[in-house]
């Protein structure tokens, strides 16, 4: 164990240096084997780009892209983004980048997660797979706090549709060991979650991130275990949330049932709920009511000191 920090350290403190001069970088989540991986030469990641937005397949080695804002403005927070796509692809651009360079421009840092996606022929165990992608993102991000400008206490975690279930299960399942780490805390400091899949169980599932995550006849001690607002507890990092009325993807009672959970707990949040806007829109560029989520979510964070 004291021989694999090592090497984490020794590698990061490299990161950092190229970091120094090029502020964006891309490095693996895991220095050596990853976790319960099925070695599987047949599932290459693919990339295409369709209207004009860049989507990733079969991702078999997870990646972090950081984008850190120059030292003279950057106020020590940090967000990891996590795209949606269904479990089953990532639209990295419109969910990852075009939102990493959003936050740079208010001082945050950003880490674009390009994370596994479930599947049976790379995984053992496919259900927890992105959860151990998001973990050790976490704690790689809080291990090099200090060499990255970045505040411990500061860090959150950011989610778009499935990207926004991934984002959620890290708030709350971030005490679950499900790979072996050292004790570096896994708990995001805050959560954004934007048009978010939440439950795995009821009338206001999206079925294809169920499937895909969990199968298609999952048992339903797991389906409980990942529908996400079952999981909110006093510890729950707090949450700002947005989606719109009109989502015919993602159900906007999931993130209500989300924030109601919250409030039970009396964990701090914020919820937005918009008219129109449907559903995939980012950073909500068209102006219609539902482009003031960027703006309210600034807001928030400064309210709560992020900022």
């Amino acid at each position: 164990m004291k021989s694999r920090l090592a090497n984490f350290l020794f590698y990061f403190l490299i990161v950092f240096n190229v970091f120094v001069i090029a502020q964006e970088k891309t490095f693996n989540v895991w220095s050596g084997k990853i976790p319960d991986a099925i070695d599987n030469p047949a599932v290459k990641e693919t990339t295409v780009v369709e209207t004009g937005i860049e989507r990733v397949k079969f991702v078999t080695n997870p990646t972090l892209t950081a984008f850190l804002p120059p030292k003279e403005k950057s106020n020590g927070a940090a967000v990891i983004i996590c795209p949606g796509g269904s479990y089953i692809r990532l639209s990295i651009s419109q969910e990852g980048y075009e939102v990493a360079k959003w936050f740079n421009e208010n001082g945050v840092a950003a880490f674009v997660l390009k994370y596994r996606l479930p599947s049976d022929l790379i995984m053992k165990n496919k259900s927890i797979g992105p959860l151990q992608d998001i973990q050790e993102s976490i704690r790689i991000v809080r291990r090099n706090a200090k060499e990255w400008g970045i505040h411990p206490d500061k860090i959150g975690v950011v989610g778009f549709s499935a990207g926004g279930h991934l984002a959620s299960t890290a708030a709350t399942h971030f005490n679950d060991k499900v790979y072996d780490s050292d004790t570096t805390s896994a708990r995001p400091s805050f959560a954004v979650l934007i048009y978010p899949v939440i439950s795995c169980i009821g009338k206001y599932i999206h079925v294809g991130s169920v499937v895909a995550l969990l199968g298609k006849n999952p048992d339903e001690k797991l389906l409980e275990a990942f529908s996400n607002q079952l999981m909110v507890t006093k510890d729950t990092p707090p949450a700002f949330l947005a989606c719109s009325q009109d989502d015919k993807t993602v159900p906007f009672i999931n993130s209500v049932n989300y924030f109601l959970a919250m409030k039970e707990y009396n964990v701090p949040g914020e919820l937005h709920v918009y008219e129109k806007g449907g559903h995939g829109y980012s950073l909500a560029k068209n102006g219609g009511s539902e482009s003031s989520w960027p703006e309210a979510c600034k807001k928030w964070l400064k309210q709560r000191g992020l900022l």
